[in-house]
């Protein structure tokens, strides 16, 4: 794929279509507004899909896994190994996201990025590895402009060929240890925030090391900064500062909303993949819903910073999509609702004034 597809404008939304929707809301055998969100969530869903009746029934799921040269510093609790070992579990379907995926009868597609280990001998891994992992942020730029690119188009193309089989609701899910330090430095740098406003505990760690990680992270940003980096443009960041599965979801982001696929955005990570695509192509953020508000404490700085309400609020901060896939069927009623409920003239009641 050549990077011109980065260029390419974001489909437009049927503002047709979302009058039509309304029009029919009001005519369903309800109070008007009574189902509250659902009833815009359905809306939103119908002129994202250019027609009255919604549907979330086919929803792909792509976990893209890659390590950080970053982990290296002892930013996490889990040793670099568990992205590999998380990989295997995902295949075999024991992951929290494969169960999901089970229930939601979704499809599951995990991609290798580059881990230590890579590249994977495991059935049912997509294998678009760049490199074994980024390096260390701290010192140098975890990846080039070259290995940036790939990890573009491999999202982009991941959601291509979601487009060519079908797809009504688009999900990129993450792993790779290291990855909320790296998630806080492209968070901090493109909202000029200081990173112990928005850094967390990730895999658990404790307030001591949240205190450390946090001043790593600035101490990393300001070295960029004085090597002439631009940290208020996206693909500088990424380039410093991201990972190989961050840069593949802003890629697939950035390509379902050319596309026309409606997204349904995860946790921290997920949102700071979105963020860059959002930077890259305003409007992004019109195609997708937020899953949940993380309790990360970066993910609401950074939803409010792109004016994006949460459907859920649950103190989840897994990653790997399960946020995202635990809103799915909310979705899913907001569109049956929708399309099965009777208006007033077919049931025979009465409409209110």
């Amino acid at each position: 794929m050549q990077n011109s597809w980065l260029q390419q404008p974001l489909k437009a939304i049927d503002d047709g279509c979302y009058a039509e929707s309304l029009a029919h809301q009001a005519q369903l055998t309800k109070p008007a507004g009574s189902l509250g969100q659902l009833e815009s969530i359905a809306c939103r869903l119908a002129a994202m899909q250019q027609r009255r009746d919604p549907d979330a029934s086919r929803v792909r799921i792509c976990l893209f896994a890659a390590d950080h040269g970053i982990a290296r510093a002892g930013v996490s609790a889990f040793p670099q190994e568990v992205t590999v070992q998380m990989v295997a579990n995902f295949s075999q379907g024991g992951a929290a996201i494969s169960v999901l995926a089970r229930s939601l009868g979704a499809e599951l597609e995990v991609v290798d990025m580059g881990t230590c280990s890579s590249p994977l001998s495991i059935e049912r891994v997509v294998d678009r590895a760049i490199g074994p992992g980024t390096r260390s942020f701290e010192q140098e730029p975890a990846m080039n402009r070259q290995q940036l690119e790939q990890a573009l188009a491999a999202g982009a193309e991941r959601v291509e060929e979601a487009f060519d089989r079908g797809c009504d609701l688009f999900i990129a899910g993450e792993m790779g240890i290291g990855n909320t330090s790296s998630a806080t430095a492209i968070a901090a740098a493109l909202l000029d925030r200081a990173p112990s406003e928005l850094v967390g505990p990730g895999t658990g760690i404790d307030r001591e090391h949240v205190t450390r990680k946090a001043e790593l992270i600035a101490a990393a940003l300001q070295l960029h900064r004085e090597g002439g980096v631009d940290l208020s443009e996206p693909l500088a960041v990424l380039e410093c500062v991201g990972g190989f599965e961050i840069a593949a979801m802003t890629g697939a982001y950035l390509r379902c909303a050319q596309l026309g696929i409606p997204m349904l955005v995860d946790g921290f990570i997920s949102s700071a993949a979105f963020l860059c695509a959002e930077r890259l192509a305003p409007g992004c953020r019109e195609w997708a819903f937020v899953g949940h508000c993380s309790a990360e404490p970066g993910h609401r700085i950074l939803l409010e910073s792109m004016v994006m309400d949460p459907l859920l609020q649950l103190q989840m901060r897994l990653g790997e999509g399960s946020g995202a896939a635990v809103a799915v069927p909310l979705l899913r009623s907001a569109c049956a609702l929708h399309n099965q409920m009777a208006t007033f003239a077919q049931a025979g009641v009465s409409a209110g004034d």
